[in-house]
């Protein structure tokens, strides 16, 4: 591979999850401005921002391709973020049971002379969870780093009675087989590269 490969995010979980097809890359900061638009849909948000990253870091790098990806959890039409503090994702994870939350995976590919975005939703419906229960995810797994307050890669996994997705990974952040072949529709095969 001959064009430099950006991951537009500060994210360590797509940058882990990058690492996965063996190809070189960078990492930098995209600095956009995530603020939702007045009645923007989850979805559209995921798509708007993972594109808008990707252009904020190929301005900077013409000659690059440049990945960029947001995600947005929806829950019936309205955006559910990060909770921050153990506190919002407990209110947020007694919110979230027993109910099937889409979690809205926006991927962009920004290179010489093209531009390419996608949307990958995963649904996850969420077992019926006590306060209890809750309480102990939140002190053994604190995923207050994560829309939706679990991570299903690691002991969130258990909070969950079903997740339907054609892309796995799209769940923790970056779709890799969404990305794999707008990766292939631009010159560059993982397999060739590795």
């Amino acid at each position: 591979m001959t064009v430099p490969l950006i991951l537009a995010s500060t994210s360590r979980y797509r940058r882990e999850l990058l690492e996965r097809l063996h190809l070189p890359f960078t990492v930098q900061a995209p600095h956009t401005d995530e603020t939702p638009l007045p009645g923007e849909a989850p979805a559209a948000l995921a798509q708007r921002l993972a594109l808008a990253k990707a252009q904020a870091v190929a301005a900077l790098h013409p000659t690059a391709w440049v990945i960029g990806s947001d995600q947005v959890a929806d829950l019936d039409g309205e955006p559910i973020g990060k909770p921050g503090d153990i506190a919002r994702a407990q209110a947020q994870l007694a919110r979230l049971s027993g109910r099937t939350v889409v979690f809205q995976t926006g991927l962009a590919l920004v290179g010489p002379g093209s531009q390419r975005s996608l949307l990958v939703p995963v649904r996850v419906r969420f077992r019926t969870l006590s306060s209890a229960a809750i309480a102990r995810y939140l002190a053994l797994e604190p995923a207050i780093d994560c829309a939706g307050s679990a991570k299903s890669e690691g002991l969130g996994i258990a909070l969950l009675d079903a997740i339907e997705s054609d892309d796995p990974t799209a769940l923790i952040g970056l779709p890799l087989i969404a990305l794999g072949r707008l990766l292939r529709e631009a010159g560059i095969d993982p397999l060739d590269a590795a």
